[in-house]
């Protein structure tokens, strides 16, 4: 009886791991890979903000967004923080929208006035 129990557990516990593996799989990747097929780096992209603002950039990081990879930059001058959108793939600026207060764990609301890149 103890054998026959000992046999059920580890074939439960064989297919849950399965199950477990399986379901990794099908979970989407983390955002950070998509620097592998980037065209520029995360150093490189920061320095485009800076420039386009004219101020220091305070934290960086590719994220993907409407289905695409970005790099997102803050970046402060004077008393204003903006975020900045950059294209991994040329370093070019997609969008500029002005940050407001931090809520929760470190991410800023932009107005909804976004001034897109290009949109003029």
């Amino acid at each position: 009886m103890q054998t026959k129990l000992h046999q059920t557990a580890a074939i439960t516990t064989l297919l849950l791991a399965g199950l477990g593996g399986a379901h990794a799989a099908g979970t989407p990747q983390n955002d950070a890979l998509a620097i592998n097929s980037a065209g520029i780096s995360l150093t490189q992209a920061i320095g485009a903000a800076e420039q386009h603002i004219g101020g220091k950039a305070s934290q960086a990081e590719l994220e993907q967004e409407k289905g695409r990879a970005v790099f997102e930059v803050e970046v402060v001058k004077g008393n204003e923080v903006m975020d900045v959108e950059i294209d991994p793939a040329n370093g070019a600026v997609l969008a500029v929208s002005k940050d407001t207060l931090d809520h929760g764990e470190g991410e800023g609301h932009e107005q909804q006035d976004e001034d897109r890149e290009g949109d003029d």
